[in-house]
């Protein structure tokens, strides 16, 4: 069983990561990429997968050379190994470019029987990648997956999924192999049996060791390695056209603080009366 998981590097907007500008527009040059947080459920999928059906979990994803960080924490849940497509050529792409790239290297890989994504981005909050990959690929597809089955003697997969992303309304679907996921973040991996649960352990612990040389498990190409149109691709192939990017508004802080200057021996010393109880040793 041959899994891929499609992901996505975003800016990372935990408090304290992201930086804006004066105009409140994200700098994305001063803020950390990682791992789009919905493909966790994805790869929480190809993982339960691979427990139960064996077989290799291939990551990959487009961008920068930067983004081999994002492939590097994808394989810190679970990953065989890493496919970047990565090319000047292919910069500035809306989705529907991205999805032309990300099939081409599905393609390129082979056959394999399932491959997943996630629910939209944190960024772009544009969840029609997946979809659209699908469409390039001509398979079926099954979004908002909770849960999920294989069966390996017919070829085809079981998936409970919600109904318009309604956590209310469930309803069970089969698709016939190879086909397409998109993983709700309601999606829950399920190991039931004790034999799935160590290999889920045996698996982890493997993950975890591969990730230190995770450059010996990479594979980039280029455009011209995909055999790419350079119209189909990048700002060249994407009809998209942005009219206006809106101001992010700052979340509000999750902690109050209070300014104290080091001069202040009123306010330091209530600092250290605070600190006091909280300081280990004598």
């Amino acid at each position: 069983m041959h899994s891929v998981v499609l992901t996505k590097g975003v800016p990372d907007f935990r408090e304290g990561q992201v930086s804006f500008d004066e105009d409140g527009h994200l700098e994305r040059g001063r803020t950390p990429t990682v791992m789009n947080p919905n493909d966790a459920y994805a790869l929480q999928a190809a993982l339960q997968t691979k427990v139960k059906h064996g077989g290799t979990v291939s990551v990959m994803s487009m961008g920068p050379p930067g983004y081999e960080s994002v492939l590097e924490e994808a394989m810190g849940i679970y990953a065989d190994d890493l496919y970047l497509l990565s090319d000047r050529e292919m910069a500035a792409a809306d989705t529907w470019s991205t999805a032309i790239t990300l099939s081409a290297g599905i393609e390129k890989i082979g056959q394999p029987d399932l491959v997943f994504a996630g629910f939209k981005t944190a960024d772009g909050e544009t969840g029609q990648t997946g979809p659209q990959t699908c469409w390039c690929l001509d398979w079926p597809i099954v979004t908002h997956v909770i849960s999920m089955e294989i069966d390996e003697e017919n070829d085809r997969l079981r998936a409970k999924r919600l109904v318009e992303g309604d956590a209310d309304e469930i309803e069970t679907v089969e698709s016939p192999l190879p086909t397409f996921v998109v993983t709700d973040p309601e999606y829950e991996p399920s190991y039931r049996r004790a034999e799935h649960r160590l290999r889920h352990k045996q698996l982890k612990s493997e993950t975890d060791e591969r990730v230190d040389n995770y450059e010996d498990h990479l594979t980039t190409w280029s455009a011209e390695e995909l055999d790419l149109d350079p119209d189909f691709i990048g700002l060249d192939g994407s009809p998209t056209i942005v009219s206006s990017v809106d101001p992010i508004p700052k979340a509000p802080a999750e902690r109050e603080a209070t300014m104290v200057e080091p001069t202040d021996e009123e306010g330091m010393s209530e600092v250290l009366e605070e600190m006091t109880p909280l300081a280990g040793g004598d």
